[in-house]
């Protein structure tokens, strides 16, 4: 018996008024997860707790059988663990996004934030820019004196260290939360040392605003990377081991970095597959040949989609529907195909992390329906995969408790 775990990030939503007042899951054509549903079991999980942020950080945490009410320390360890970054006590990590703020002639509290990553910004680029940012003199002495280093990554998804800081009353917004909103009342705050990051924000976006590769972005219609921004603070972190708990080993095909630090902070293996971006384009196909090639050392292999959420943090409905749709036909369905073919059994969970919604851009902890599927049984149930369906079965309020032990059907 082979398990699989596929993750579609924030592909669950709330019923979308252009879509006919009906979710994103029942609007797209996807024939084979509703073929699992109808022959499995439905039912609706709740993967982030109501006191920590709805997010991937919290709810894949909490798939993968970590309570994040207990383990949890933010975000950015979990996502610097995947470069082999560990943290030392007195070390704070940050996400460090090259992010848009708007065009206009105004301090930089009065710019909205236009996207939460330069655009889908090339990891050249970025490279560049976050380079030629920590080798400016003036930033580089500022950023010394807050003790704060950067690791660049190939994305807008940088992360920060800051030696010897104090998180404390710090007050740090996710920058996908609040796009077209003006940046000022979500800038760091709440303690000095939000004030330290608030300033190497400001200094940030003078000097890439007028960055000449931001001036290539602009001429070519595209958005500027002319800003930073930290949030998704956190300290060193410990999370438990997979196989200790569920008996199991395996790996996590993912293309960004939180999956695979969370992988290896539990002892999965992480999968990079060339050519996977966590965009609408990414190799589709080469994730499920990673996977097949997974299943062929391990029993077990999670496969992590990107795209629903971004699309939707991008106001892109349509991006949103061909996401879910390519999971179906591009992901889901091959790896069915593929099991069968070689006469292997299986069991499938599907789920959305948490919910993205289409009305605010912006993450919802909520249920999310999930489908587990077992080749070796037909439950005849006859429900679809969407948010409705997933209401009419069993409710499980602690994903950590839960998702992990369906699967391995413990």
């Amino acid at each position: 018996m082979k398990y699989i775990l596929i993750i579609g990030d924030g592909m669950a939503d709330n019923p979308v008024s252009e879509l006919g007042g009906i979710t994103p899951l029942e609007y797209a054509n996807i024939p084979v997860m509703d073929s699992l549903s109808a022959r499995g079991v439905m039912g609706s999980v709740k993967n982030c707790p109501d006191s920590l942020p709805a997010g991937s950080d919290t709810a894949i945490t909490s798939i993968f059988g970590c309570d994040p009410l207990k383990y949890y320390t933010g975000r950015a360890p979990l996502e610097a663990a995947a470069t082999g970054i560990r943290l030392k006590t007195g070390d704070i990590a940050y996400r460090c996004n090259m992010v848009t703020f708007e065009d206009i002639e105004a301090p930089l509290e009065e710019k909205k934030i236009l996207s939460h990553s330069a655009g889908s910004i090339e990891g050249e680029r970025s490279l560049a820019l976050i380079t030629a940012l920590f080798a400016d003199a003036e930033f580089s002495a500022a950023a010394k004196s807050a003790g704060m280093m950067v690791n660049p990554a190939e994305s807008f998804r940088h992360i920060a260290v800051q030696s010897g800081a104090v998180s404390e009353g710090m007050v740090l917004c996710p920058p996908h939360d609040h796009l077209d909103e003006m940046a000022g009342p979500y800038l760091p705050g709440g303690s000095e040392n939000a004030e330290v990051l608030k300033a190497l924000m400001v200094l940030a976006h003078e000097k890439l605003n007028h960055h000449p590769i931001n001036n290539e972005l602009r001429a070519a219609g595209k958005k500027p990377a002319n800003g930073i921004w930290f949030w998704a603070e956190g300290t060193a972190v410990e999370l438990p081991s997979f196989c200790d708990a569920f008996g199991k080993t395996g790996g996590v095909v993912s293309a960004v970095p939180l999956c695979h630090g969370i992988a290896a902070l539990i002892g999965l293996e992480p999968i990079f597959v060339e050519g996977a971006t966590g965009e609408l384009h990414t190799n589709y196909e080469g994730k499920v040949s990673a996977a097949m090639e997974v299943l062929k050392r391990h029993d077990f292999v999670a496969v992590h989609i990107e795209a629903p959420d971004e699309c939707t943090h991008a106001g892109d409905t349509p991006g949103k529907l061909q996401a879910i749709e390519w999971l179906d036909s591009r992901v889901v369905g091959p790896l069915v195909q593929k099991l069968s073919d070689i006469g292997e059994d299986f069991r499938m969970l599907i789920l959305s992390d948490h919910k993205t919604l289409t009305s605010t851009r912006g993450h919802d902890g909520e249920p999310v329906p999930f489908v587990l599927y077992d080749s070796t049984r037909d439950t005849g149930c006859g429900l679809k995969y969407s948010e409705r369906d997933g209401e009419k079965g069993e409710y499980y309020p602690d994903g950590a408790a839960s998702c992990m032990r369906m699967l391995f059907d413990l």
